[in-house]
């Protein structure tokens, strides 16, 4: 983080009560166990702890600097290093830096050095698809690229990927989640995205929001974040963000009929093989997936590469390292030819039917889907669930296993009580050649039947 403690303390808003050794600091933290020599820690108040508590510990194993609230102006005497410091650093206990909200003044070290880095933006958003989009994105866009980590898309999480970002940079792919009214404005207005991307919306979070078309108002957000001369890149068929998108000077649609679209598309041996059309030529892409729905993904992808003018031939040729971040689609081969495909890193009614339909194109003699509940659906959950389940029917699913009481609604053909039955039912009950989906909201907790069947299934061979 190429920043003077001066201009740190500027972007912060903050008073200097102590000072430290020159130089800049390595990076950002919020944790005081895992802070170090060379990061600046910062003292975020928590719901039963202020972190500010913790920056004497963090000061005393190295930091560089701490930033904390106004209750701690006068309350700093230093414990001695518990860690020789860097080469360079001197003896100086370190910098702090007091504010009025260290979460604020985080944000706002983060617009700053997100300046400085004069580095481009990708924002991207939607009820479904957003992580895969991002990872998508990553790996298409030419040169150095910073992108969020795992689920680093939150209010904290985004201006730790930000600050955390090399000083040569080039690109910024940033994913933004969304709780509640006002969080994507926030994450945008420090971000100030040149491109923002809205994969889709849908009833995601509506028990949050109260409906679809407030859904697709929050996600919408981002555009009044874009800088002057940015691009937003929305789906063709739009729905509730329809009215959002009407005005806008560059827009880029993606998907059958839009301005980036698959023009052929086939899958051999688990390849996506798609010539893209765009605005700027078409281009030949081998996607390392089988998934329709990480095809819509990439298509988004391809149209914010475009949008920042890259040619799809550059983009291209990054289509080989893509990787998707765990538990979204994860293949893995069993013994007795059993695929497993673990989806469990959350579940809405939208990507339910995508997984479902994914299912139903491996050619696997049996189909089994283990479904968890769809959280945070609100009123509707009973309709979503039991809709869900009838998709899973008509798609030719052969069994369905429901997981937990709320899975009631599938109308599964086993229901078992947790995801250790769930393990314990598939290790007795799979066929060779079976085709296994896992999926539900986090809450489910879905992801330990992926991790314990395997090693159950080498068990019942023992």
């Amino acid at each position: 983080m190429n920043l003077t403690p001066q201009q740190i303390a500027a972007a912060l808003g903050a008073e200097v009560v102590a000072e430290g050794a020159a130089g800049s600091p390595a990076r950002a933290t919020i944790d005081s166990s895992q802070t170090g020599p060379g990061d600046l820690f910062f003292g975020l108040r928590g719901t039963n702890r202020d972190g500010g508590e913790f920056a004497p510990a963090a000061l005393a194993a190295g930091a560089w600097g701490a930033v904390v609230g106004p209750a701690f102006r006068g309350s700093f005497v230093l414990p001695e290093r518990t860690k020789e410091p860097r080469d360079g650093e001197g003896a100086a206990a370190g910098w702090v830096f007091v504010v009025e909200d260290p979460l604020a003044a985080m944000q706002a070290l983060a617009r700053a050095w997100r300046r400085a880095l004069g580095a481009r933006v990708i924002g991207i958003t939607g009820s479904v698809g957003k992580t895969s989009v991002k990872d998508i994105t990553r790996a298409l866009i030419p040169g150095a690229v910073h992108a969020n980590e795992q689920n680093r898309n939150t209010e904290i999480g985004l201006p730790l990927t930000v600050l955390a970002a090399p000083e040569a940079t080039e690109t910024l792919v940033l994913e933004m989640a969304m709780r509640g009214v006002g969080q994507i404005r926030e994450l945008g207005e420090i971000a100030e995205p040149d491109v923002a991307v809205i994969t889709n919306v849908g009833p995601v979070h509506v028990e949050l929001l109260g409906s679809v078309a407030a859904i697709a108002a929050a996600k919408a957000e981002i555009l009044a974040t874009l800088r002057p001369g940015g691009s937003a890149v929305a789906p063709v068929a739009a729905g509730e963000l329809e009215p959002h998108l009407q005005g806008l000077e560059r827009l880029l649609r993606f998907g059958p009929g839009g301005d980036v679209e698959a023009a052929q598309a086939e899958v051999v041996d688990g390849v996506t093989e798609a010539l893209v059309a765009t605005p700027l030529g078409e281009q030949r892409f081998h996607f390392p997936f089988a998934e329709a729905h990480n095809l819509t993904n990439a298509l988004a992808a391809v149209a914010a590469g475009v949008a920042l003018g890259i040619a799809p031939a550059d983009m291209a040729d990054g289509a080989a390292s893509i990787g998707f971040s765990r538990f979204r689609g994860e293949r893995l081969e069993l013994r007795d030819g059993i695929v497993l495909v673990n989806d469990c890193y959350n579940a809405n009614p939208v990507s339910m039917r995508a997984a479902l339909d994914h299912l139903a194109t491996l050619g696997a003699p049996r189909t089994l889907a283990v479904l968890g509940e769809m959280g945070e659906l609100g009123a509707d959950t009973t309709l979503y669930h039991r809709e869900v389940g009838e998709h899973a029917r008509a798609s030719g699913v052969d069994l369905v296993i429901g997981v937990g009481e709320p899975a009631r609604e599938y109308d599964p053909d086993e229901l078992v009580a947790d995801p250790g039955e769930a393990a314990e039912w598939l290790a007795s009950h799979l066929e060779a050649g079976d085709a296994v989906l896992i999926k539900g909201s986090r809450s489910a907790g879905l992801e330990t039947v992926a991790a314990a069947l395997p090693e159950m299934l080498e068990d019942a061979d023992g």
